[in-house]
């Protein structure tokens, strides 16, 4: 009898996680855990759900935001099924797909000597302090290497997590920064074009090689694919 007990425990639990299991499987009702960079964070990806969602009404998201090597881990973990990221990555056990471009701008100061300019050569900005993401973030092995290909090492002041705190240091005279557009213009800051080299972000979609998708995944999986060129507002 004490063996038993213990027994009906275990099965009621196995049989929840189970139901569990098929409700997120379920093409109609089922769950899709998304991963996303911040940035993406405040249009493009409740405007990709909104979307999604007026031919899927019920399929429900875990969403997930974070830098690109950490969503990365987590997708290899399996505690994701699909990611938004930057760079592209080109991993042997992952598949990534190229689904648009975001251009990069350098961000100064209202009062800086290049505010009143719209558009730079990064070499313009080789003696400045830079703010910048911190290492293993995409958008920081960005910046480096496009101040690289511009012909310096930046020098920088502080490192964040997020970009629109950058922003704001940027506003204090802290330093400038490479960013993407923001979702709403910032006041205390100008935001240039940049000439040279070409300041660009590839943003894709990542998945696990060989994992299977449940028929929610497959439908969200398709619908970003079927976003190629158009992906961002």
């Amino acid at each position: 009898r004490t063996f038993l007990a213990s027994v009906e425990r275990a099965l009621a639990e196995i049989e929840r996680a189970a139901e569990e299991v098929r409700a997120d499987a379920d093409p109609a009702t089922g769950k899709v855990a998304f991963g996303f960079l911040h940035t993406m964070g405040a249009e493009t990806v409740p405007g990709l759900i909104h979307a999604f969602r007026a031919d899927h009404p019920r399929v429900r998201f875990s969403l997930v935001q974070n830098y690109g090597e950490a969503m990365l881990e987590r997708l290899r973990a399996g505690e994701l099924d699909l990611c938004l990221t930057s760079p592209v990555p080109d991993a042997p056990d992952l598949v990534a797909r190229r689904l648009d471009e975001q251009k990069l701008r350098l961000v100064v100061p209202a009062e800086h000597r290049l505010a009143g300019r719209r558009r730079v050569r990064l070499a313009e900005a080789a003696e400045e302090a830079f703010v910048t993401l911190e290492p293993g973030y995409g958008l920081r092995r960005i910046t480096d290497a496009l101040c690289r290909e511009a012909g310096f090492k930046p020098k920088v002041a502080f490192e964040g997590e997020e970009t629109e705190t950058l922003r704001g240091l940027v506003a204090a005279g802290l330093g400038v920064a490479l960013l993407p557009p923001p979702p709403v213009p910032r006041p205390g800051v100008a935001e240039l074009t940049v000439t040279a080299p070409r300041a660009a972000r590839e943003i894709g979609v990542a998945w696990l090689e060989g994992h299977p998708d449940t028929p929610p995944v497959a439908a969200f999986k398709n619908f970003l694919l079927s976003r190629r060129g158009r992906l961002l507002p």
